[in-house]
Formats: structure tokens, C-alpha cells, sequence
């Protein structure tokens, strides 16, 4: 199993969303899951924003889905913050999971001085996605991100994922 996971911050609340999926090319999620954390600290100023470390945690936790049994998790925000490899929310995911289970980021915008080598172009004409990843090749992360599901630039299922995160927030 994959999964897409997005957490959605108002105020200092927060819901996170996975959908999970087993083929790359899927255009609907075998499963969708949500969870609603109660308490979010502030980001610090200066300082990574890993707001949504805890609460990805908390809906692994919740929903029984063990590092072992998921095959790579892409999230959306950066695994690393710049080339130099700096770690971001990703690669703190990474960690926190044991190193067992691979991260692919993906971001809309480009940090300064991030290289064209991080890019992925998956519709002529329009901005590329950010990919950073850890636990699999950068090539192989760009490959499996123009191969889901979708002609537009963000892939299907994310598209999903967001919209559920920020849905089960409208809910409440």
C-alpha cells in the first residue's frame, strides 16, 4: 500500500488525510483516512515548520497503519529544504518511521536556489512540482509522480487528499 498524506492547519486545530492506493496510474483511492488533532503549536519563526509531524503521527497511529505494511508515503511539502539536503518535514517523517518506509515530497514552489534537477514538469506549459525525496532514487520518485493518475499538474490522488484534509475541517 501507498499512501498521500496532507494536514490541514486553522487556527490551532488541524485534520490530516491519507488516501491510500496500490497502482501508480490509480484514479481513486482504495481507502481514505482522517484524523483531527486538537492541538497544534505555533510554528516557530525561523525555524522548519514540522507542525504536521505530530499530527501525520497521531493518523498512522489512529488508523493501525504501521510503518512496515505502507510501501512509500508522499507527502505534500519538502522531504529536504534545499539541494545541501537541509531536512524538512519529510526526512523528520523518515526518521520517526524507523527509516523503514520511503518519502517522495512534492511542493508547488521552488526554494532559492533550489536546482532544475528537483523539477518535474507533468503538463506542457505550466510550473513545474518540487521533488525531494529520501529512502528512493530521485529519478525513480520523478518517474512514479508523472506516472499517477491525472493530466493536470498535481496528480489526482493529491488533489484528493487535500481536499479531504481541508474538508474534514469545513466539517466540523
Amino acid at each position: 500500500m501507498k499512501l498521500a498524506l496532507d494536514v490541514h492547519f486553522e487556527a490551532q486545530e488541524a485534520w490530516a488525510a491519507a488516501v491510500a492506493f496500490d497502482d501508480w496510474v490509480a484514479p481513486e483511492p482504495t481507502r481514505t483516512f482522517s484524523s483531527r488533532i486538537d492541538h497544534v503549536e505555533k510554528a516557530v519563526r525561523g525555524e522548519p515548520d514540522l507542525r504536521a509531524l505530530p499530527c501525520i503521527l497521531q493518523l498512522l497511529r489512529e488508523h493501525g497503519l504501521a510503518p512496515a505494511q505502507i510501501e512509500l508515503i508522499i507527502i505534500n511539502g519538502p522531504v529536504h529544504l534545499d539541494a545541501q539536503e537541509t531536512p524538512g518535514l519529510g526526512r523528520h517523517l523518515y526518521h520517526a518511521l524507523g527509516g523503514v518506509c520511503p518519502i517522495i515530497g512534492v511542493a508547488k514552489t521552488a526554494p532559492a536556489g533550489m536546482p532544475e534537477q528537483f523539477e518535474v514538469h507533468r503538463e506542457e506549459e505550466t510550473r513545474p512540482l518540487i521533488i525531494t525525496c529520501v529512502g528512493i532514487d530521485l529519478g525513480a520518485a520523478k518517474a512514479r509522480l508523472r506516472a499517477m493518475h491525472g493530466r493536470k499538474r498535481v496528480p489526482t490522488l493529491l488533489k484528493l487528499v487535500t481536499r479531504l484534509a481541508k474538508g474534514a475541517a469545513a466539517e466540523r
